[in-house]
């Protein structure tokens, strides 16, 4: 009787462990999980965007930047949709976050509008773009400009 009793509270810990360990894992799967939306979409979740951590992306509007140490404000914008961002960050913005740059918070929306980022990634593709080679359709011809416009009688 004392083995079966035994064995009944060893299986009964382990079953409470195995649950909280599920439980922990369920729940932080849950805390960090978060949903890649674009602006207009985040424009049009209507009361859910306010309950949800999520992962907004666009390019920052020249002149928006308004730094102060590890904080930030700026306003993102694509396709003609604006939005508002205030960064509270531990570390202070990435070196590569400027005027124009494509940049992800990530965060919560609050019932201002303002979206408050935790988190902010910054990509400038013009930094990493290779050089434009003299001639490539892309590059400007510079001789044009100097020879005079030609006429056709």
């Amino acid at each position: 009787m004392q083995q079966r009793s035994q064995t009944f509270r060893i299986g009964l810990a382990v079953v409470v462990v195995l649950g909280v360990i599920a439980w922990l894992a369920v729940s932080g799967i849950q805390s960090n999980k978060s949903y890649y939306v674009t602006i207009s979409e985040l424009q049009g979740m209507g009361g859910k965007a306010y309950t949800r951590h999520l992962r907004v992306a666009g390019n920052v509007v020249p002149g928006s930047i308004a730094r102060n140490g590890t904080h930030a404000q700026f306003v993102l914008v694509e396709l003609g949709n604006r939005l508002p961002v205030e960064y509270a960050g531990v570390e202070p913005p990435p070196d590569t976050f400027k005027d124009n740059a494509q940049a992800l918070a990530i965060g919560t929306l609050g019932r201002d509008g303002v979206f408050h980022a935790t988190e902010l990634q910054a990509k400038c593709a013009s930094k990493y773009a290779p050089a434009q080679k003299p001639g490539s359709p892309a590059a400007p011809d510079k001789t044009a400009a100097l020879q005079p416009p030609t006429s056709a009688n």
